[in-house]
């Protein structure tokens, strides 16, 4: 989109186009070349929390499978978009209240669809994703919780792998590897000095390394939030309450 273009738009639609929203949308369009690459996107991005919800429901692994997958294709395929619009808000509240409703009439349909062959096989990671779900499968928690739980969870994964990215493409793998222990441990229970020996280098040095890696979390992390919600003044909210379901 050329700038003349985005200057002649509101603000709130510009904002639009960077979220996760426009993905949806762009998806709806079958024909266009676009939708099943947005399909796939979907299907990675959103996976985990939704898969982690319905095993909560009571559902095998298997069919939790199967309810997911046929869900996240009707999501692009079908008219469970027809109701989307901007104002919707978070998109982590659209996709749970989009599920619950698939879910309350979609189970029998489902296995027969699984009988007759019907059912769309989507590259799912199913191991990995109730691997997830069992170590936070503890009885007092609710399908909500165990949701958005995993929504966090899945965000800073998403997070941490693009800063990995960056790190490789500037040839600074080992470092990263190094220094990603400050992002995972609680603060003050790493020691600088231990890790600036084993790089060969001194405290001085990997403390503002470290404080650059933190930053650019951060940056990140606020990116992948940015693509979830209508609008930039909903960010920091976001990272709040996603923050506190982790705290729990």
């Amino acid at each position: 989109m050329s700038t003349s273009a985005n200057a002649s738009q509101h603000p709130s639609e510009a904002w639009f186009v960077t979220t996760h929203w426009s993905v949806v949308l762009s998806a709806k369009d079958r024909a266009s070349p676009q939708s099943e690459a947005a399909l796939e996107k979907l299907c990675g991005a959103y996976w985990c929390p939704l898969y982690a919800y319905v095993r909560r429901q009571g559902h095998s692994p298997h069919d939790a499978q199967d309810l997911t997958q046929e869900f996240l294709s009707r999501l692009v395929h079908k008219d469970y978009l027809d109701a989307v619009q901007q104002e919707r808000g978070r998109f982590r509240t659209f996709l749970l209240m989009a599920f619950k409703r698939f879910l309350s009439d979609a189970w029998d349909k489902v296995r027969a669809q699984k009988r007759g062959g019907g059912i769309r096989n989507l590259s799912l990671d199913v191991a990995a994703a109730e691997e997830k779900y069992r170590v936070e499968a503890v009885d007092e928690v609710t399908p909500e919780t165990i949701y958005e739980r995993h929504w966090a969870l899945t965000l800073l994964e998403r997070t941490m792998s693009r800063l990995r990215q960056e790190y490789v493409a500037a040839g600074k793998s080992g470092v990263f590897d190094e220094l990603k222990v400050f992002l995972t441990e609680a603060k003050g229970t790493i020691s600088h000095a231990d890790v600036a020996r084993r790089m060969g280098l001194n405290e001085g040095t990997v403390r503002v390394s470290v404080h650059r890696l933190r930053k650019r979390f951060r940056e990140l992390f606020r990116e992948e939030i940015a693509c979830t919600v209508h609008n930039p003044e909903e960010i920091e909210e976001e990272v709040r309450y996603l923050m506190s379901v982790l705290c729990t």
